[in-house]
């Protein structure tokens, strides 16, 4: 059903500083999915995201998002789209001087949440799906690598989102929590979310299967499911 294809790309063309790297993209992700997107550094793959949630404009082609059209979508916009939106980056970027709970309840409090009882609950409800409520006065620098990447995709949970982009999640993690984290994601596409995780992991790509789109040669085409 077309109300549940949360990302619809069509002849989308994907710019760097200026720079054509990705030309005539086309593909859709539906609610409840999960997706690869593969290929070399430099290829595209962050670029694209960008343009997903906002952070880089599209000039030529379709990006819908959300139900809403990337090329039109006004500044003022974007902060309310990306509340449909979590995002998961390689580096974490956690606020390093607050506590577990205080990374997620700062977050609620910015996009106006006010009851303090509704904002404990759900953090409460995210970090117990995370594996990190013991860890909740916890700061960052007191985590695992794995601990901290599992407290960024709790933020990006904690809106309830509908689409997760995780960009390179596991880069900087050893292979074992790699895997962990790749479970994690894909635990969220079988609840209904739909999931974009760039990677050029491959290790974690056999382990954990599903549908691919591979940035090569300045186009994006779609792999069928590894096995």
């Amino acid at each position: 059903m077309n109300e549940e294809i949360l990302v619809s790309a069509n002849n989308l063309s994907v710019y760097q500083q200026g720079n054509l790297v990705l030309a005539d993209v086309n593909f859709k992700v539906s609610k409840g999915e999960f997706l690869y997107l593969v290929g070399k550094t430099g290829s595209g793959k962050s670029s694209l995201l960008k343009m997903i949630y906002g952070a880089l404009p599209v000039n030529d082609g379709v990006l819908m998002v959300c139900h809403k059209d990337m090329k039109s979508i006004k500044s003022s916009e974007i902060p309310l789209l990306r509340r449909k939106l979590g995002i998961v980056f390689q580096d974490f970027q956690l606020l390093m001087d607050k506590t577990v709970e205080e990374n997620l309840s700062f977050v609620l409090k910015a996009t106006e949440w006010k009851d303090a009882q509704k904002i404990k609950n759900k953090c409460t409800e995210v970090l117990t799906a995370v594996d990190l409520l013991s860890k909740a006065t916890k700061l960052p620098h007191q985590l695992s690598g794995g601990e901290q990447q599992r407290l960024s995709i709790a933020r990006a949970l904690v809106n309830d989102a509908e689409l997760i982009l995780a960009d390179e999640p596991t880069g900087n993690l050893d292979p074992e929590t790699s895997m962990d984290i790749v479970k994690l994601l894909r635990s969220l596409s079988s609840v209904g979310k739909a999931v974009i995780m760039a990677s050029h992991d491959f290790n974690v790509i056999q382990k954990f299967p599903a549908r691919m789109l591979h940035c090569i040669d300045g186009k994006v085409i779609e792999k069928s499911v590894l096995v």
